[in-house]
């Protein structure tokens, strides 16, 4: 072919322009994920899309082998090859917990998005990017004042440091009467000192900032030493 097509570069396009609005997204929460890695698999994907369909129709066969291709042969590999991005940001962190399950999702969606521009869905591209925004940046707010009362809270892992072992119970006690629900106790007694860690998971108001746990619990009496960690 000795011209460009103009509805190849209106795809592209359009799928970088919807890629640009995914990685925006990840960009302003720092994710491992960001712009520019939106943007690539947008386009590419796009991009394998149309060569795809393209050359499924290119090359007919002839009158002696008739070649039947599946114009979107490349497009099913997309779906398969991407995953090996998304497994490469979900983390296992020390604390047994994972992240990056959403940025991994995310990755998956570009590819789709651009999948989809690639085969000359705008529309329905353009509408998967409004409604995969509002589900990862809307939604989550609405929750938090309208939503179950699981869908409210959110973990935290508190560690502290008590001196004298009766005073375990005490500050357990006093951690639940502070609104903090407790889903997991961990005791365990320091060799070098006296003193005993005590580690608990548990589940606040997701309205309520990390801080004022820290602060709250800073001022029971019998606790040395707080550390904690949003999950």
């Amino acid at each position: 072919m000795g011209y460009i097509d103009t509805e190849i570069l209106i795809k592209l396009g359009i799928s970088a322009i919807l890629g640009l609005v995914i990685g925006l997204e990840r960009e302003l929460k720092r994710k491992p994920v960001g712009l520019k890695t939106s943007l690539v698999i947008s386009i590419v994907s796009c991009l394998l899309t149309i060569v795809s369909i393209e050359s499924a129709y290119l090359f007919p066969g002839d009158k002696d082998v008739n070649i039947t291709m599946d114009p979107l042969r490349l497009a099913a590999q997309i779906v398969s090859g991407i995953g090996f991005l998304g497994a490469g940001v979900i983390l296992r962190r020390g604390n047994d917990s994972i992240s990056g399950l959403t940025t991994a999702a995310m990755i998956w969606g570009a590819a789709g998005i651009g999948i989809a521009v690639g085969a000359g869905f705008y529309m329905e591209a353009t509408a998967g990017v409004i409604f995969l925004i509002v589900a990862v940046e809307i939604l989550p707010i609405v929750i938090t004042y309208i939503g179950p009362r699981r869908l409210r809270e959110k973990e935290i892992l508190l560690k502290t440091t008590i001196s004298e072992k009766k005073n375990i119970e005490k500050v357990i006690n006093c951690i639940k009467d502070e609104k903090i629900a407790i889903k997991n106790v961990r005791i365990k007694d320091i060799k070098e000192s006296d003193q005993h860690l005590l580690v608990l998971k548990v589940t606040v108001d997701y309205r309520r900032s990390t801080t004022d746990v820290y602060y709250t619990v800073s001022l029971i009496e019998g606790v040395d030493v707080v550390e904690i960690e949003s999950l």
